[in-house]
């Protein structure tokens, strides 16, 4: 992969982690933001995770932006096993933002788009 290609994938990749931080922040109750309210509830509402595994759920938002900041670390740095890290990264961050529908859904998009990217480079 070239050299520039490598940085920009990095750079969104790293993009996509920080992002994951805004569900941890709600989620934990760090921060508020009207966009994405303070719930207890995922599934559009349909199942009710109550305090403690909302709690649990907002951390595994932070497990997800830092396997994705390390995955575009890898990549730049050409460490062997940044595909495996950026797979599962990727298929946690999918559980979560499907969990987490309607207000996650671009978030879907761009975890099934990954996904697509690395279907595509492993069969080149």
């Amino acid at each position: 992969m070239a050299s520039t290609l490598r940085y920009v994938i990095g750079l969104v990749l790293a993009a996509h982690g920080i992002v994951h931080l805004l569900g941890t922040a709600a989620y934990l109750q760090l921060a508020r933001f009207p966009e994405l309210p303070y719930k207890t509830t995922v599934l559009g509402g349909r199942l009710d995770l109550g305090p403690t595994g909302i709690s649990v759920f907002g951390a595994l938002w932070a497990v997800a932006a830092v396997g994705f900041v390390a995955a575009a670390v890898g990549l730049v740095a050409d460490w062997r096993q940044w595909r495996p890290l950026l797979v599962g990264t990727t298929l946690l961050s999918l559980g979560l933002t499907v969990l987490d529908w309607p207000v996650a859904a671009a978030g879907v998009v761009v975890n099934l788009g990954i996904l697509a990217g690395l279907t595509i480079h492993a069969r080149q």
